[in-house]
């Protein structure tokens, strides 16, 4: 069996294989042993129980990227903004306060069968390293996933959850504005109350508001939300609370997502999803939102890129803002690793 037809989850420092069974019911990450999960931003769940974790990364792999011409856009930059002042409509109708809109970037691979993902995540680790990185590939089940995410959905250390909303992006810190500010400050408050919803009475705090981080060609504004749980609360109930991520769905979610569902006319997937990992034995686990992440269906790559839509918002800007998240991560993607080595 080639490398690339098995199983392999890398994350957090860790190398896992030896795939011992795949489910969707959550409450599994609360059984016993070391589980890859990830979750498509519609619903889909894959929890992988692996039998072999040690520290480490995959060993070199094959990476033949698309033509850096070939991407296409689900939705263009007229369809984009004509979608920005629909929203902005309805943020005036009192619908909703902030919608996340996002597009899905797609190119054919020139060369599939030299397209390992883990060779993929390789080329993002160096070119564009990211706390939260993360690589799935799970073949007889169709996951083949990279990511180099920025993004804390959710970290759990026994009871104590913490999750690290983003909200705010620029060039650098002189081009986040008072809008930025007011929509991290307006997510804070969705996810402090999605915690609350599984957290003891109380005990949710925000330990951080607003702080720049500083990462690979932009800033962020991000945020600290934190909370112990209920006594008998496990991963399903957090799941259940909690997703889709707070700070890529909108507020109030359920309007948000109603306007996601209106203007989107593709799938997430595992963009804005979540993808990491779970220590059922340790009581622990770290899962990313999944941004800046890409994901192989056959013999196309695909790649998600959006912005936080207010009242505030200006269209151009906000279709500027997708370019500036895709711009460095679909350069690194549309390389060639070959032999394990950047190229």
């Amino acid at each position: 069996m080639d490398a690339a037809d098995q199983p392999l989850f890398s994350g957090g420092g860790l190398l896992a294989r030896g795939l011992l069974d795949v489910t969707d019911d959550p409450a599994a990450l609360d059984s016993s042993g070391f589980w890859a999960v990830l979750a498509a931003f519609e619903g889909g769940l894959t929890c992988a129980r692996f039998a072999h974790v040690r520290p480490g990364t995959p060993e070199p792999a094959p990476w033949a990227g698309p033509r850096r011409g070939a991407w296409t856009s689900s939705m263009d930059r007229g369809a984009y903004t004509a979608a920005v002042d629909a929203i902005r409509s309805r943020i005036a109708a009192g619908e909703v306060y902030q919608a996340n809109l996002c597009r899905v970037l797609s190119a054919p691979l020139p060369d599939p069968d030299r397209a390992d993902v883990a060779g993929l995540a390789a080329i993002l680790a160096a070119g564009n390293p990211a706390p939260y990185a993360a690589l799935l590939r799970l073949p007889e089940q169709g996951v083949h996933v990279a990511g180099a995410s920025p993004e804390l959905f959710l970290r759990r250390a026994g009871g104590v959850v913490e999750s690290g909303p983003i909200k705010g992006t620029g060039r650098g810190s002189v081009d986040l504005r008072e809008k930025d500010r007011a929509e991290n400050v307006m997510i804070v408050d969705l996810v402090r109350n999605d915690l609350g919803r599984v957290c003891a009475t109380g005990s949710v705090t925000v330990p951080s508001l607003c702080a720049v981080e500083q990462h690979p060609g932009l800033v962020h504004l991000v945020s600290t939300v934190r909370g112990e749980l209920r006594p008998g609360a496990g991963w399903a109930d957090l799941l259940g609370a909690t997703f889709p991520p707070g700070s890529v769905t909108g507020a109030p979610k359920l309007a948000a997502l109603e306007v996601i569902r209106t203007y989107e006319p593709a799938p997430r997937g595992p963009y804005c999803g979540a993808l990491g990992w779970v220590d059922a034995d340790a009581g622990t686990g770290c899962l990313a939102v999944g941004i800046r992440t890409f994901w192989r269906e056959g013999d196309v790559l695909r790649f998600g890129t959006g912005a936080g839509i207010t009242w505030g918002s200006d269209p151009d800007a906000e279709w500027a803002e997708t370019e500036l998240k895709a711009e460095r991560l679909l350069a690194l993607a549309s390389s060639t690793n070959l032999v394990g080595g950047t190229a």
